[in-house]
């Protein structure tokens, strides 16, 4: 390289240096992939409000649903990458869109900078009051009873919910009604009301409405019960050997974001996400904190798409 080019780089990159050392200046905006309502908002409405007073800056909860996330995820890849637009990222938007969807408008391995994970979370495999059944065992046996009669509610076609319904559906030999949503918090709103029979989403987004009888938890999709429900077995305790799936949340950036930015917004997540305050708000919805480095949250989206490309392939399952 000569001079003259590494002059003409170094001025280039001064801006970027200066803005780095100031941000952040403005409000930030945190691009939420979903409706309002259900565990993906009530994440990034959680941790928004905790980088709103770390930051000195507030950070507006943008809500971007469609495509299974796709919508919102896209519009973050492509927004300036001068840190003041975050991505509510997840297990949908990085591990199972891009396994079902044969072309996504972004590249999530290449269009966004790993900021932190943020935690884990169970599913819920959750019922109406008015399903005459109180355990999953129960729950399999009135499917099976009643072939194609029980609608369960998604958050989209090839979402997490809906993949977590299909793989029981599939274990378990039963026959389910798919209806996909724009979001789960429509979802749910449609469960509440008795419009679907039943629904299998984020344990955040349920726990309220189960504590306070609103729906019925017939199991959780990880491999131990959750602290907050320890009464409500495992699906894999009721009868379902091999079913289990663990939903995470974590923050991403675009690509070009200077890193020292990233590098801001990790360290204040971690104390945030380390903080008493959050890790008893998290553990009050079912999620485990589950901070990390840009470089290990990196490293989860690579295994997770792995893993979720081949389940996708031995199933069959598409999103088109």
């Amino acid at each position: 390289m000569n001079h003259r080019v590494l002059l003409a780089a170094v001025a280039l990159s001064l801006p970027l240096l200066a803005a780095a050392q100031s941000w952040p200046v403005r409000p930030l905006r945190m691009i939420v992939p979903t409706a309002p309502g259900g565990g993906t908002d009530f994440t990034g409405r959680l941790v928004a409000a905790k980088l709103s007073e770390a930051l000195g800056q507030q950070v507006v909860v943008e809500n971007r649903g469609g495509g299974g996330g796709s919508v919102g995820a896209d519009n973050a890849a492509k927004s300036t990458p001068d840190g003041y637009t975050l991505l509510l990222g997840s297990i949908a938007t990085h591990a199972v869109n891009p396994a079902l969807y044969k072309k996504l408008p972004y590249d999530h391995l290449k269009d966004f900078a790993p900021v932190s994970l943020i935690g884990t979370v169970p599913n819920a495999m959750v019922v109406h009051p008015s399903v005459p059944v109180k355990t999953m065992q129960e729950f399999i046996a009135y499917a099976k009873a009643n072939p194609g009669k029980i609608n369960y509610g998604s958050s989209g076609v090839g979402s997490p919910p809906h993949l977590s319904m299909e793989l029981l559906r599939s274990l378990a030999g039963i026959n389910l009604v798919h209806v996909p949503y724009k979001g789960a918090g429509p979802a749910l709103a449609d469960l509440l009301g008795g419009q679907v029979q039943a629904m299998c989403t984020s344990l955040a987004g349920l726990i309220n409405f189960i504590k306070s009888g609103r729906v019925r938890a017939l199991g959780v999709t990880t491999a131990k019960r959750n602290p907050q429900l320890p009464d409500v077995p495992t699906i894999v305790e009721s009868g379902v050997p091999g079913y289990e799936v663990t939903i995470w949340y974590a923050v991403f950036a675009p690509v070009a974001t200077p890193k020292a930015i990233v590098q801001k917004l990790n360290s204040e997540m971690v104390k945030a996400l380390n903080s008493a305050e959050m890790k008893e708000r998290m553990a009050l919805q079912g999620m485990d904190p589950a901070p990390s480095t840009p470089a290990e949250l990196a490293a989860l989206v690579q295994l997770e798409t792995a893993k979720w490309a081949k389940a996708a392939k031995d199933s069959g399952a598409t999103a088109e």
